[in-house]
């Protein structure tokens, strides 16, 4: 599949408004403005477009639970609040094609009746905000955005907020919370975001690589876009595949694609180098379970890694050699949720650290047979138990590792050490290290 949402990015002017309309630019949005509302947000369903940022839900029905009959106004809000360790592809879209977003927002904004877009972004990303502040000025300077948009009575305006740089945030409500001026702690739920969003209107969080594919539906045709990968996981995904390969970045494909051809192939992240051997893979950032080498044939769309037992969340695909120690990974995404916990569950904020202080024991060497199965009922403890989903993300490290690699926790007890090198070095022809 050529690229869709990544055509033009490595061209020099990219972000730039002129490059943006020498491939069509807003001619999307000129289009949906001919269509009600309601026909668009159909042209969405039909197109099957699932959200990118984690869960997989489907856009369209996200835009139909926005309550109409309520008084208030509207607002779309963007989550570009991309701190998913391992993830950097809304990085790139803002970076280098912030027009697509812009303009995939105000069709969205159209589309639900909202008069509001705001993308809130990872507080650390203070270049990609010049990048996206600069582009909405073009765009509003152009009349793209603002009053009567095309002549059509529709006015629409898009704004940037930047974070404060808390993980948390990128859960919807605790964004919203962070975007209303309070801490970044989710809501209970219900009320859904649909129903009681932002500033206590209806409202529909998306996230940047799912609005990104709004201009395409429009323009090229809800069949064509699901027509583009297995059903019910149609149009471009954007893949983040980082760890041990010779090409680590960002690549745009169909969902047709196996995590096998991303991490091996050529025209992708080149296979694993140094002579080193494939260990493991996380699909879909630092929260989903790992998958072993004899799963690399899995389809990498929503429901094939699913059904492989672990999610494609946000398809950051990090991979990992045999060098690594499972222990010592799983220490080390426990010190991120640990930090990054809320406080607000107290299974998150106390298991966090619990289950931290058992991988540095453990890890240390001065773990005991006991200690795995302590780490194993805390991480059982928390997943499943708190408001939001940070919880089972904080769990998941533990839990996988553990599920897979007992016996190098098991290794670490009997010996008081990682002995991971020296078995690999052994294993080597004579000369070879």
């Amino acid at each position: 599949m050529e690229p869709l949402l990544t055509p033009h990015v490595r061209q020099k002017n990219a972000f730039s408004l002129d490059s943006y309309l020498q491939h069509d630019g807003y001619e999307a949005m000129r289009k949906a403005l001919t269509h009600t509302p309601d026909q668009i947000i159909d042209m969405v369903k039909a197109s099957g477009l699932r959200g990118r940022g984690g869960a997989g839900f489907p856009t369209g029905m996200k835009w139909q639970f926005v309550d109409r009959k309520s008084t208030k106004p509207r607002y779309i809000v963007c989550n570009a609040d991309e701190s998913e360790p391992g993830t950097f592809k809304d990085h790139v879209l803002m970076e280098r094609n912030p027009h697509l977003l812009i303009e995939g927002c105000a069709i969205g904004c159209y589309a639900i009746g909202a008069k509001v877009a705001y993308i809130y972004i990872r507080g650390e990303f203070y270049h990609v905000q010049q990048h996206l502040e600069a582009a909405i000025d073009e765009a509003r300077a152009k009349g793209y955005l603002g009053k009567n948009i095309f002549g059509s009575g529709f006015d629409c305006e898009v704004y940037v907020h930047r974070g404060a740089g808390a993980y948390e945030a990128g859960e919807e409500t605790a964004l919203l919370e962070s975007l209303e001026g309070k801490r970044a702690q989710p809501r209970n739920k219900p009320p859904f975001p649909a129903l009681f969003g932002l500033y206590g209107c209806p409202t529909a969080v998306n996230n940047v690589e799912t609005l990104t594919n709004v201009p395409l539906i429009v323009a090229k045709g809800p069949e064509w876009f699901a027509a583009l990968g297995p059903e019910k996981n149609g149009g471009p995904k954007l893949y983040c595949v980082s760890g041990h390969v010779k090409n680590p970045g960002v690549f745009e494909a169909s969902m047709n694609i196996t995590l096998r051809e991303l991490i091996e192939g050529e025209k992708y992240a080149g296979g694993v180098p140094n002579g080193r051997q494939l260990k493991a893979v996380i699909p879909g950032g630092s929260s989903v379970p790992i998958l072993l080498p004899d799963q690399l044939d899995t389809q990498a769309s929503f429901d094939a890694v699913a059904k492989a037992g672990s999610l494609l969340g946000s398809a950051a695909i990090i991979v990992l050699d045999d060098s690594v120690c499972m222990v010592w990974l799983a220490k080390n995404l426990l010190h991120f949720y640990k930090h990054e916990s809320c406080g607000k569950c107290t299974p998150c904020r106390e298991g966090t650290d619990w289950m931290y202080k058992l991988l540095t024991k453990i890890e240390g060497g001065h773990g005991t047979m006991r200690d795995i199965d302590l780490l194993g009922s805390v991480a059982n403890n928390v997943n499943g138990k708190t408001l939001c989903a940070f919880g089972d993300a904080a769990a998941t490290p533990a839990l996988t590792t553990l599920k897979h690699f007992r016996h190098e926790f098991e290794a670490h007890v009997r010996e008081g050490r990682c002995t991971l090198q020296a078995e690999w070095r052994a294993r080597q022809p004579v000369g070879a290290h």
